[in-house]
């Protein structure tokens, strides 16, 4: 079950993501992120053979996840390493320490469907209800 949704914006692409605590919505951001860049093979060819520990720093809440997703975005685009999951190991306002777990990116298995050209802050928001967590991030393409 997908964690997120597709929002019309006039020029790029608008996602609304949530979670049921701030760790799993910035898991979930990151995850669709991905689903908006690659065509995803089935299930089953899809390996997690890598797996990466990383550490964001941010000024508050939004500005960690806009740091945290154009770190995942350049480990994409920088260094060719397609990420697959992302678990959230320790969140705070001005940080997270997580977990992504991906393989090297290999254009015939997984093909390219939108690049992200950059993680705005254009339209950010990061909201809590009394049951979840939401975000509104736009990226560039």
């Amino acid at each position: 079950m997908k964690k997120y949704k597709l929002l019309d914006h006039t020029a790029d692409i608008r996602v609304e993501v949530w979670g049921k605590t701030r760790k799993e919505l910035f898991g979930n951001a990151v995850v669709a992120m991905f689903d908006v860049m690659v065509d995803w093979p089935s299930e089953d060819e899809i390996k997690l053979l890598e797996e990466k520990i990383v550490k964001i720093t941010g000024n508050d809440l939004e500005d960690t996840l806009i740091n945290f997703l154009r770190e995942t975005l350049y480990l994409f685009n920088g260094k060719g390493w397609l990420i697959k999951s992302c678990e959230s190991l320790k969140l705070t306002r001005r940080s997270i320490v997580a977990r992504l777990k991906g393989e090297p990116y290999n254009r015939q298995k997984t093909p390219l469907k939108t690049e992200i050209k950059a993680v705005t802050y254009h339209a950010l928001i990061i909201n809590k209800s009394n049951k979840s967590w939401q975000a509104k991030v736009v990226f560039d393409v």
